[in-house]
This record gives C-alpha cells, structure tokens and sequence, in this order.
C-alpha cells in the first residue's frame, strides 16, 4: 500500500472516538442521502480507546433490531421520481446488526418500461472523501446475513426488483481498518454508479466487503 492508504489506515483510531460515541446514542439516520443535512462533528467520548489498531471484530454491537426485524430508516439516494436511462435504479437499505456484524440490503428496479436482464453481482466501490477508490476488496461471497446461491439470469418486467446483501466482514490478515467515506454502487461492476454517503456509524470503518448475486429472493 502506498503512503496515501497509510495514512487514511492511520486516522482510523481517532475516527473511531466519534463512530463509536454516535453507535451509543442509537440515532436514527445511519445513511445520509448526498445534500441531506451537514457532517456532525466527531463528539469526544472518555470510554473510547485513545490509541491502538481497530479491527472489525472490536466494533461494539449496536443497539439496532437483529436482521429480519423492523429497522432503522434507510437512505434514498436518488431522486425521488427519477430513473436512469439504463432503466434500472440501485437503492440501498438500512444497516442491519448482528452480534459483531453489519450489512445492507441492496435493491436493483426495472424504474423503465422495456425487460431489464440481470445476471450476476452488483458493483461496489469504497472511495474516500476526495471520491477516489479505496483498498478494500470486494468478495463474491456470503455473510453472517446469508448464504449466496450464486449467480443466475433473471429477466425484470417494469416494477420488478432483485436483491443483494452487501455485508463488512473482518480478515486475521485484515490489519488496521480502513475509513471510507462513500460507496459507490451498480447494478454491475463497470455500469454507472451511484454514491452513497456513509455518516454517523461504524460502517465506514472498513476490511472488506461481501455481496451475494442479485436474487429475486434472499438466501438465508
């Protein structure tokens, strides 16, 4: 890794002061839509560790419904009434818990009016607070929120949705984690993204991340 990822790798600990203190609270509002509302200040915290690496596995469970259970409000990203020309739109859900783990429900519309094929994984990209990508890989994988069938060719009439479950999971070799500041997501790695803010919870703190093939139904 290059200086650059050094040190957004080395700001971790102190970000972590204000994640952790935000987790605490239980607000609501995990995902901000972009141009909705102002980045909160990081609030100091006296319980929070002041130096040492973060990793994935030390993030406190938050205090937010288990998986499957009525959750906090999501982000909408787009534009309400909007679809892209590709007719399809990305939407991402709420953050669910689960003792140690975290992950959304990602959801790819037919917003248009001709049959949209889907066939494969959405894409996804963590990138930084100049918009660049970050070093965080991206599985083809299942998580603690369920299992992956695997790809397979789904035709969309107009209306009609697909899931995937975007999950962080934490490696032995993972290291220090690495802070985000958006995720980029598709309906297809290399298709037109869209920019989901992450403010106010751990989620931006990083290893890698897990998605499951667009399904019309979850595999548990």
């Amino acid at each position: 890794m290059d200086g650059r990822g050094r040190r957004i790798r080395g700001r971790v600990s102190a970000v972590l002061t204000g994640a952790a203190a935000v987790v605490l609270t239980g607000c609501s509002g995990f995902l901000v839509p972009a141009g909705e509302g102002e980045r909160p200040e990081p609030a100091p915290s006296a319980s929070a560790p002041r130096s040492g690496a973060v990793r994935a596995e030390t993030l406190p469970p938050a205090p937010a419904p288990a998986y499957g259970s009525p959750a906090r409000p999501g982000p909408t990203a787009a534009p309400p009434g909007k679809c892209p020309a590709s007719g399809a739109v990305v939407e991402m859900g709420p953050v669910e818990t689960g003792m140690m783990h975290r992950a959304v429900v990602l959801t790819l519309t037919n917003c248009g009016r001709e049959p949209y094929a889907v066939d494969g994984y959405p894409g996804v990209r963590a990138l930084g607070e100049d918009g660049r990508s970050l070093p965080v890989k991206v599985n083809e994988d299942g998580s603690y929120f369920g299992s992956d069938p695997g790809p397979k060719k789904v035709l969309l009439g107009p209306g009609d949705t697909v899931k995937s479950i975007l999950a962080w999971v934490s490696t032995p070799e993972g290291g220090d984690l690495i802070e985000g500041d958006a995720l980029a997501v598709s309906a297809a790695p290399g298709l037109p993204a869209r920019v989901f803010p992450l403010e106010g919870h751990d989620i931006r703190l990083m290893d890698e991340l897990n998605t499951t093939a667009w399904r019309t139904e979850l595999a548990t």
